[in-house]
């Protein structure tokens, strides 16, 4: 199945070639989890904090379930923010 894949802030350098505005159209089996999707594109576990799919969080305990993602999902990773 085909999914955009959005990286933001100081994760967008880890997107494959071919990224546009921080998102990548990938293909993915159906399978797959949230996890082995972060892993693939070595974002750091750590600094996969907000991760969205269709604008809905995803806990650590969801993120090594199958099924979450369907064909034409978006899956969007932020870092954890510092500031104040």
């Amino acid at each position: 199945m085909k999914i955009t894949f959005k990286l933001y802030a100081t994760l967008q350098d880890l997107l494959p070639p071919g990224s546009v505005k921080n998102a990548v159209t990938i293909e993915v089996p159906d399978s797959v989890t949230l996890n082995q999707i972060i892993d693939q594109y070595k974002v750091p576990r750590e600094l996969a904090h907000l991760v969205l799919v269709n604008g809905i969080f995803k806990c650590t305990e969801d993120r090594d379930v199958t099924g979450v993602l369907k064909d034409n999902d978006v899956l969007a990773i932020w870092p954890p923010v510092a500031g104040g």
